[in-house]
């Protein structure tokens, strides 16, 4: 499963590397909401929340479905200002179409809301729609959907002081203090990208985003996501990366048709390995999942093992064995050492202690 985005012929100038303030801030509300998906950040988010004042944790509340599961497309900018209110100011020009379809798609959580469908705000099927969906969601989001929809100057203003008073209560303070780590992380994907090329800045932005050439002609940016979906860059003109400290485990992408496409990526800890794709997660479970191969990798969890100790442990020949060993080799799950004549295998204790925390990452990237 992938996101794929066509950049046909697009210059390199027109990818933009540069942190957003808004685009933080959400993260920092998409903790707040969700703390089980962030273990790393729940410090943060346990002293964040008490000190929040009550009336603005009852305002984010009602409107934390705007970035709980996913973001509204207008919550992460296409061409990022240099402060928070210069981003809002970018949204207010937004017409009341565009962002009512993005609030409603994240609100109702779903794509399908306006596919065949007019404008919610003209179209009375489609509005129609837009309140079922919600309500199946929950009464706060049917009533957040029908003030929308009734007035949405007024829900939109109501969503702009509320992220302004989060800059007060909390956000400012954060940002000062990550910024000059996002714009330095932003500064040498920039230079990547000019010494070295496309493919290796995409490597260095995650592991779960590459470069394919296709045989068509076409140049796309291939990103693991849980659905297949398409976008193209060139009819918005380019293609926006963000660096993020509060993202992490989720690669956040905008690709809805009439939105420039946007790829918020978690900057790189030290100390914190890099994500795991899913692919190779699912190859590793497969790997273990076979019962001999599970047996050997618990016996290799527990010391080194030559091939033919392994096979006399468990009454195989070595040709099995060494098959077997093949497979837990292409999965990344052993290490190898000599001794003499003979090579000692082991389970590389490190992988195995990841694998569960690889595999909630990669299903929540």
């Amino acid at each position: 499963m992938s996101l794929t985005i066509d950049i046909t012929g697009l210059p390199g100038e027109r990818l933009l590397f540069t942190p957003s303030p808004l685009a933080e801030l959400t993260s920092m509300l998409h903790v707040l909401a969700e703390p089980a998906h962030h273990p790393g950040l729940h410090g943060w988010a346990a002293s964040t929340t008490a000190a929040i004042p009550p009336g603005l944790s009852e305002r984010l509340l009602e409107a934390d479905f705007l970035w709980r599961s996913s973001r509204a497309d207008f919550l992460v900018p296409g061409l990022p200002g240099a402060s928070l209110g210069e981003e809002l100011d970018a949204v207010d020009r937004i017409d009341d179409e565009l962002y009512v379809a993005a609030a409603l798609i994240t609100t109702c959580g779903s794509s399908r809301l306006t596919h065949r469908l007019g404008s919610p705000l003209t179209d009375p099927v489609a509005g129609e729609r837009a309140r079922d969906l919600a309500l199946a969601r929950g009464p706060r989001q049917a009533a957040f959907a029908d003030r929308l929809l009734a007035d949405p100057p007024a829900v939109r203003a109501l969503v702009r002081r509320m992220l302004e008073d989060c800059g007060r209560a909390f956000f400012a303070d954060a940002w000062r203090s990550v910024l000059p780590d996002l714009a330095a992380d932003a500064r040498r994907k920039a230079d990547l990208l000019a010494r070295h090329g496309l493919a290796e800045t995409l490597a260095a932005v995650s592991g779960s985003v590459g470069l394919e050439d296709g045989e068509d002609g076409r140049r796309r940016i291939v990103i693991d996501k849980l659905q297949d979906n398409a976008t193209a860059a060139t009819e918005s003109g380019g293609v926006t990366f963000i660096p993020t400290a509060f993202g992490r485990p989720h690669l956040l992408v905008v690709h809805t048709r009439g939105w420039r496409p946007v790829v918020q990526y978690p900057v790189g800890e030290a100390g914190v390995p890099e994500p795991v794709s899913l692919a190779l997660v699912q190859q590793r479970l497969e790997a273990l999942a076979h019962p001999v191969r599970l047996r050997l990798a618990r016996t290799m969890a527990r010391g080194p093992h030559t091939t033919g100790e392994l096979a006399a442990a468990w009454q195989l020949t070595a040709p099995e064995v060494s098959r077997h060993l093949a497979v837990l080799r292409r999965a990344g799950l052993l290490t190898t050492r000599r001794r003499g004549r003979y090579v000692l295998y082991q389970l590389d204790l490190a992988v195995g202690t990841r694998l569960g925390s690889d595999l909630l990452e990669a299903m929540l990237r």
